[in-house]
């Protein structure tokens, strides 16, 4: 659990007298693991435009990615 614990950034804090987080309102909002923060940082930080509006590169950078990720998505659910 402690290899996992460590791909989510929040639950490194301590509260209450040094314990560590333990999240259980997953019904409300998750956590996202180290890998998700990093594509989500590279993509506002890089290519953050409409998709499927614009004509310039960054919105064809952003088209691109979005389609990626609904392929990737599709890919894993079928």
């Amino acid at each position: 659990t402690e290899a996992i614990r460590k791909d989510f950034p929040l639950l490194d804090r301590t509260v209450h007298d040094g314990k560590k987080v333990v999240y259980l309102d997953s019904a409300a909002t998750s956590q996202k693991p180290r890998q998700v923060l990093d594509a989500l940082n590279a993509y506002y930080e890089r290519h953050n435009a409409n998709v499927h509006r614009g004509v310039y590169t960054i919105a064809e950078e952003a088209t691109a990615l979005y389609e990626g990720a609904r392929d990737k998505v599709a890919a894993f659910i079928n």
